[in-house]
């Protein structure tokens, strides 16, 4: 398969702040790659040097077989960029945006209006076209913030948090089209610190953290590849909340954490945990709501792989730990 995109030691440095550091990668022709960090690891910097916005320190970027820093112009036909803030014109009508926005990246005349009515209908805002963007909805601007990176048919689209802020209903939308687009053809790089965002749409995903590439891989083989990160989930009755500390001691839980009403339990063997909790339970006259054991989420993986807290609330000893971990992690960061 060919590649979209290869990433060739791509380096950015503001003053003396490395926020990417010698970067390599590539995204295959068809794929959904996902760019998944927390904030300021690097993913908008990374997206801003491929879409020609920001100029490397150092590396190399080809894109559709072109090298970008020599031949930009072609490759940024190729290309469409949905910023992380809706790049609408509000004082336009939408018809007015995608018919400005056909005649930069110059779509034919006799296909403007075609293709822009295709768009309106997919997306829902036909009926909204000659509405001011000032009146719409955040999801709404970003549908056609959509619509309007893709009126030229790029093959390549760039997605820079495309779903923060948007009610449930938008997001699940905005979802839906990235898989349309997609199955017809569209090469998608998604920058996301929504980590079920990446779970659910890429095919592979890479996680960034302090400017450097700490992991790239489907999200599956990510999980299986971090088994430690297995665990136990139980509830109990009565009073199950009160016994955190407890199960956080047995023998091989390396974490508890409080999840709603049930403890999960980290370990890297559940099947021996298991007996531990059933004895603890019966031990201290307490009824098993529910016991599951759980493979480790992609938030599992990515939350061990940027070496962050794994959970909300941990059992106060090895919350302490965590802190010193962070602490010290924090100390080895480059500038």
């Amino acid at each position: 398969m060919a590649n979209a995109i290869e990433v060739h030691n791509l380096t950015k440095y503001y003053g003396d702040l490395l926020a990417v550091d010698h970067i390599s990668f590539e995204v295959r022709q068809g794929e959904v790659f996902g760019f998944l960090g927390p904030n300021g690891a690097g993913k908008t910097t990374t997206q801003r040097m491929l879409t020609t916005l920001l100029e490397p320190t150092e590396g190399r970027i080809i894109i559709w077989g072109h090298d970008l820093a020599r031949d930009p112009y072609v490759v940024k036909r190729q290309m469409g960029l949905v910023p992380e803030e809706s790049n609408v014109y509000t004082e336009l009508t939408a018809w007015e945006n995608l018919m400005f926005t056909a005649t930069l990246y110059r779509v034919p005349r006799a296909e403007r209006a075609r293709r822009a009515r295709e768009l309106l209908e997919t997306f829902g805002l036909w009926e909204k076209r000659d509405v001011k963007v000032e009146n719409f909805s955040k999801g709404m601007r970003r549908r056609l913030s959509i619509a309007m990176a893709i009126i030229h048919r790029p093959t390549l689209l760039f997605l820079d948090e495309p779903t923060p802020g948007l009610d449930a209903q938008s997001a699940r939308a905005i979802r839906d089209l990235i898989r349309r687009l997609n199955a017809e053809g569209t090469t998608v790089f998604l920058t996301t610190h929504q980590i079920e965002e990446a779970n659910q749409l890429c095919d592979r995903v890479a996680i960034i953290n302090h400017g450097r590439i700490a992991a790239i891989d489907t999200p599956e083989r990510l999980k299986a590849a971090f088994r430690r990160v297995q665990s136990v989930e139980v509830a109990l009755e009565p009073d199950g909340q009160v016994h955190g500390g407890p199960l956080g001691a047995l023998p091989g839980v390396s974490t508890a954490v409080k999840m709603g009403d049930k403890w999960r339990l980290y370990t890297e063997d559940p099947s021996a945990l298991l007996p531990q909790v059933v004895r603890y339970a019966e031990s201290h006259g307490l009824r098993v709501v529910s016991l599951s054991t759980l493979g480790p989420s992609l938030e599992d993986v990515f939350l061990e792989i940027t070496g962050q807290q794994v959970g909300t609330v941990q059992h106060e000893t090895r919350e302490r730990g965590t802190r010193r971990a962070m602490g010290e992690g924090d100390r080895r960061r480059r500038g």
